[in-house]
């Protein structure tokens, strides 16, 4: 298998992202004082509608941080399959590659937030279930600098075998391959990831995730195991504990940024935008991580999974102001 390096190939263009896999349709509630009771009314000031979903929440914050995007994914021929395609275009994402299945409704999420509590989610699949990896071939063709993979494990037709195949295509001509998970619940997982992981460049699992694929608790060792996959970098994040990263070349324990928390969606997409931008800058490892995780401190202080991501310029700022703990661990 050829390596590839963990820049894009010079093209004489603006290095951009091809973002794919899944794009949802958010309703969001504020943080509630409490869960309510059978048949019990909790008003609030307002309910967010929002989009959502690992490519599409990804592209969106790409575009934010001044990163020319695209996105390649399944919505469906209805309304919520409308609002999406129009929230992205009104980002400035590229919708070119977003396909109308008329099989299938958009997929949706409800997301209860209750303050001092993890968010719980109520989720339907919808146009999703039916991506393919041969849906991908018309970005491959257009060699992006980074391919990232959105919420793999969640699209049961997304197929190790031929999601393998694209990203050893996509290397070899000189894409960055970059992979998300999202685990359903308790699974067998490991089989489906062992196949893409050699020819993925970048695997970015949270600890939870990791735990249900490896039965692994600790997230240095999640990492780690990762790595020896096939990985050539792996993060984990760890939420408010911050991250670690392993590659060839070092293995760190990452902080977080001061950051006033409102609502924890988006976040790990949010960190993937940061640390995507920083690759596509030819940014050190570290400072990817830099980047990466003021994006993510960004994310959580609005209602919603976009809404508070900062621009290049504020994430600059931000970054000038504010120092992130990294402790080499080799």
């Amino acid at each position: 298998m050829p390596e590839s390096s963990l820049h894009p190939a010079p093209s004489g263009r603006a290095p951009r992202v091809a973002c794919a896999g899944m794009v949802v349709v958010d309703h969001v509630t504020p943080p509630l004082p409490r869960m309510p009771r059978s048949g019990e009314l909790i008003a609030v000031d307002g309910l967010v509608l929002n989009i959502g979903g690992g490519a599409a929440n990804t592209g969106v914050d790409l575009a934010r941080l001044g990163v020319p995007t695209s996105i390649c994914a399944r919505v469906g021929e209805d309304a919520f399959g409308q609002f999406a395609a129009q929230t992205l275009a009104a980002h400035g994402v590229d919708v070119r590659d977003l396909m109308i299945d008329p099989k299938h409704e958009t997929s949706q999420t409800l997301i209860v937030n209750v303050k001092g509590e993890d968010r719980r989610f109520i989720h339907s699949l919808g146009a999703n279930r039916d991506f393919t990896p041969a849906d991908l071939d018309p970005l491959i063709d257009r060699a992006p600098g980074v391919l990232y993979i959105g919420y793999l494990l969640l699209m049961p037709r997304l197929d190790p075998q031929g999601l393998a195949a694209r990203f050893a295509r996509a290397r070899q001509a000189g894409t960055i391959t970059f992979l998300d998970v999202a685990t359903p619940g308790p699974g067998e997982y490991l089989e489906t990831v062992k196949a893409v992981l050699p020819y993925t460049d970048v695997f970015v699992p949270n600890t939870d995730e990791a735990a249900l694929i490896l039965g692994e608790t600790d997230p240095v060792r999640q990492a780690v195991a990762f790595h020896e996959m096939g990985a050539r970098r792996v993060l984990v994040t760890c939420g408010e504990h911050g991250s670690v990263s392993v590659s060839a070349e070092n293995r760190l324990r990452v902080g977080v940024y001061p950051t006033e928390f409102v609502d924890g969606s988006g976040g790990g997409d949010a960190f993937n935008a940061g640390y995507i931008a920083g690759l596509l800058d030819d940014l050190s490892e570290p400072d990817c991580l830099r980047l990466g995780s003021a994006a993510g401190a960004s994310c959580v202080r609005a209602v919603g999974t976009t809404a508070g991501v900062f621009t290049r310029a504020e994430a600059d700022a931000f970054m000038a102001k504010h120092r992130l703990p990294i402790e080499s661990l080799s």
